[in-house]
């Protein structure tokens, strides 16, 4: 499939809950891949389910770009991993590159990362399931690590739900086990996540060495356990974020986005209040 790159689109999107005043560049500019090459079948919905509108009119999708160009700035390089659907995908969001997983229908999300990574040029890259709903401040949150260029893994430990990405950490604080079998699990692995550019390569050798059906923190779990890997938490429990399975995910979505959205006018409201105070 061809790859197209396109400069960043700007877009006049609703202003997210504690999105940063300015981008905050970073040199070399963050790369960036999507998985959205799944079929998305849990869902019920005819489309990919990247392309699912959200309440506030913009897809899933839609909103990851977002909210990447409101923290990270429009230099961002985004590659999104297509497979269901993959010409739909393409023409919702022409102004990223894309790479393709011709066997999306019998292979899980470490094969979809794999293709993503061997299309990155050097350097890390943070990544993300296309069907994450998160907000700007879990990215702002991420910069810090994003500049020190070290390998982390975004976690919530307000829930430890028995469907999700489990995680457990090793006597200095890293990553140990991550799965969604993982026994003790601290709190979930909400499907964000960064490799450091000396990470890469062991990385992708151990992607490509998983079965077709593994998720990617199978190749993390492996690398970490043979190879020394080393994945700090990042705890954005702060911001919450769904990945949206079933559709009590994509109602739970919503609802978070419009608890915000009033939060943010009740905000505005009383700063407007302030400002009349101090003029009369």
């Amino acid at each position: 499939m061809t790859v197209r790159t396109h400069d960043r689109a700007s877009t006049s999107a609703p202003r997210d809950l504690a999105r940063p005043a300015a981008p905050r560049l970073l040199h070399p500019p963050v790369q960036v891949v999507i998985l959205a090459a799944g079929m998305g079948t849990r869902l019920g919905r005819p489309h990919p389910k990247p392309l699912t509108p959200l309440h506030d009119g913009r897809s899933i999708l839609q909103r990851q770009l977002d909210v990447l160009d409101a923290v990270l700035g429009p230099g961002v390089d985004v590659t999104v991993v297509v497979g269901f659907e993959a010409e739909r995908v393409m023409r919702a969001v022409p102004q990223v590159r894309f790479a393709y997983n011709p066997q999306f229908a019998v292979t899980n999300t470490s094969q979809s990362l794999l293709r993503g990574l061997r299309s990155s040029r050097d350097g890390g890259v943070l990544w993300f399931n296309g069907d994450v709903v998160f907000e700007a401040g879990a990215l702002d949150q991420a910069l810090p690590a994003l500049r020190a260029d070290e390998s982390f893994v975004c976690v919530d430990t307000s829930t430890v739900a028995d469907e999700e990405v489990k995680y457990t950490l090793d006597a200095e604080g890293f990553i140990a086990g991550l799965s969604k079998t993982v026994a003790g699990g601290l709190g979930e692995a909400v499907g964000i996540n960064y490799v450091s550019a000396a990470d890469k390569p062991v990385l992708v050798e151990h992607l490509a060495a998983c079965g077709a059906q593994d998720y990617f923190e199978r190749g993390m779990e492996t690398a970490i356990a043979t190879e020394g890997l080393r994945f700090r938490p990042l705890d954005i429990s702060r911001f919450p974020a769904v990945e949206v399975d079933f559709e009590t995910d994509l109602v739970r979505a919503n609802e978070l986005l419009a608890a915000r959205a009033r939060l943010q006018a009740l905000t505005g409201d009383m700063a407007g209040d302030a400002a009349a105070t101090v003029t009369a």
